[in-house]
């Protein structure tokens, strides 16, 4: 199971990217990786089609190992951990320890 899910603003911490931050697009918790908005960008050579009239060279984001990256909470990276509150599993902050899912 991963930390980290669809919607978190996460910090690249290894790779061509690092330093960089952006917003989880989608997570695929079965292989352990995550596409982020504007993080690892490839270029996709299209066909035309009905949806592309054109085809060409598209820019889009490639998934990246979920170890690679960091939650950001408040404006600073933080490692995530698990804790149960009036019966419910909820993710916090180790920096802080401050519950992130409300």
């Amino acid at each position: 199971m991963l930390k980290i899910k669809k919607g978190d603003n996460v910090k690249v911490i290894a790779g061509k990217d690092k330093d960089k931050e952006g917003k989880v697009i989608s997570v695929d918790p079965k292989n352990g990786r995550i596409v982020v908005e504007g993080i690892n960008m490839v270029t996709k050579h299209m066909k035309p089609s009905a949806a592309n009239q054109n085809g060409g060279r598209i820019e889009k984001e490639a998934p990246i190992d979920a170890s690679n990256v960091m939650l950001v909470v408040n404006g600073k990276a933080t490692r995530v951990g698990f804790k149960v509150e009036d019966g419910k599993k909820v993710r916090f902050a180790k920096a802080t320890g401050e519950v992130i899912d409300k």
